[in-house]
């Protein structure tokens, strides 16, 4: 996997035939990131990346000038690949935690203009997520919550959603 943009565009992540991560694709993180542009001010934005698993999107955000960056993994060869990966880029506001997000999520102090989301698609709580990101009072003013999820999942009737994109196997659900 590659960064798309940025600072360190075309800077290849190769976390290994072992890793059991399943990636956001490059035409996927591209549109995504391509939307984002329009709304946001990257150099701007506090980030909190939560299933990171191998940081690829926590580090585009840090190669297009993102300075808060908090990426939230728990397994733990994940985790360190991700804290190794931003140590020998020499990222600055970059911090990985290693923690199980649910948990994370009710007992963080912090606030953050983009959450961005990416669970195991058979993760049992993920029609849950959008409500225990936003009742968590994690998103500031204006922030918003993106959830990477399979499409069997819909949250057409969520209040809270502003918009929906879908690439392929991959569907981006954004709320505020």
């Amino acid at each position: 996997m590659r960064i798309i943009s940025g600072k360190y565009r075309g800077k290849f992540i190769n976390p290994g035939k072992q890793f059991e991560a399943r990636p956001t694709t490059d035409f996927a993180k591209e549109s995504l990131f391509n939307i984002l542009a329009n709304t946001i001010d990257f150099e701007q934005v506090a980030v909190l990346d939560l299933f990171a698993g191998t940081g690829s999107i926590g580090f585009e955000f840090a190669s297009r000038g993102s300075v808060k960056i908090d990426s939230v993994e728990l397994n733990f060869k994940h985790f360190e690949f991700i804290k190794n990966t931003a140590k020998d880029m020499k990222l600055v506001g970059f911090r990985a935690i290693r923690s199980d997000v649910i948990r994370f999520i009710k007992s963080c102090p912090y606030k953050y203009d983009i959450i961005f989301a990416d669970p195991p698609f058979d993760l049992e709580q993920i029609p849950q997520l959008p409500e225990l990101v936003l009742n968590a009072g994690l998103l500031l003013p204006d922030g918003q919550f993106i959830l990477e999820h399979p499409k069997n999942i819909s949250f057409a009737g969520n209040k809270n959603m502003f918009d929906h994109r879908n690439y392929g196997s991959v569907n981006f659900s954004f709320f505020r």
